[in-house]
């Protein structure tokens, strides 16, 4: 299997390479942003990777999840991603979950035994459980914030969900957050560009949803190995 990580080695170096492979990370949620984070995280070198989502392959989803074809409607989504992952790397070790993260399963998830956690839940209620109790946890956690009804790749940004600006979804979050008295602290990918829909109902397009399942991806590697880009 080294051969396959062998560039990413040449740029990370091989301790890095052996760092990320002994990563626990879950990500709940693999449509059009979770699916593209997991690819990319097993590509990088992560092999031991919890996938959790309840849903199935819709043809309505092909336009924009990695793991979404015509040959696989119907099919469980993460046990299709799963099957897509493991042609990656067949040495990865790959949980795939059938299940929804809500507050009666919430328990069922060691959130602690994790060193990342992934949040690319479209549930308002559900997304804000597990912000939650996924900021008090030991693990680190970077969350997607809504990735419909955008065009534009180069207005995707990082930061702290308390400085995030110009996307309903965080805005809706802190308001409820705020409520509670609650006040948890996470990265958040973002845009706040807001595109008006054609028609009823919030479109997404891949070049979106990739980028921001990409740069949760980068989020987990870069923080993992502590590297920075020179600016």
């Amino acid at each position: 299997m080294d051969a396959i990580f062998s560039r990413a080695e040449l740029l990370l170096g091989k301790e890095a390479m052996e760092r990320l492979s002994c990563l626990r990370v879950i990500i709940f949620g693999v449509g059009g942003v979770g699916s593209w984070c997991a690819e990319s995280l097993v590509r990088s070198g992560i092999r031991r990777l919890t996938i959790v989502d309840m849903d199935r392959v819709d043809v309505t989803n092909i336009n924009r999840q990695m793991m979404a074809t015509t040959q696989t409607v119907g099919q469980v989504k993460v046990e299709a991603l799963r099957e897509r992952l493991l042609a990656i790397n067949p040495e990865a070790e790959i949980t795939a979950l059938q299940q929804v993260y809500c507050e009666a399963t919430a328990d069922d998830f060691a959130l602690d035994s994790y060193d990342y956690i992934v949040d690319a839940i479209d549930s308002l209620k559900d997304k804000a459980l597990l912000l939650l109790r996924g900021s008090e946890s030991c693990a680190r956690l970077f969350s997607s914030m809504g990735a419909a009804l955008k065009l534009d790749p180069t207005r995707i940004r990082v930061a702290d969900f308390w400085k995030v600006e110009g996307d309903p979804l965080a805005r809706t979050l802190r308001k409820r957050f705020k409520a509670c008295e609650q006040k948890p602290h996470f990265q958040c990918v973002y845009s706040d560009e807001r595109i008006e829909p054609h028609g009823e109902g919030k479109g997404s397009v891949v070049h979106i949803t990739a980028v921001f399942g990409f740069t949760l991806a980068a989020l987990v590697v870069q923080d993992a190995i502590k590297v920075k880009s020179e600016k």
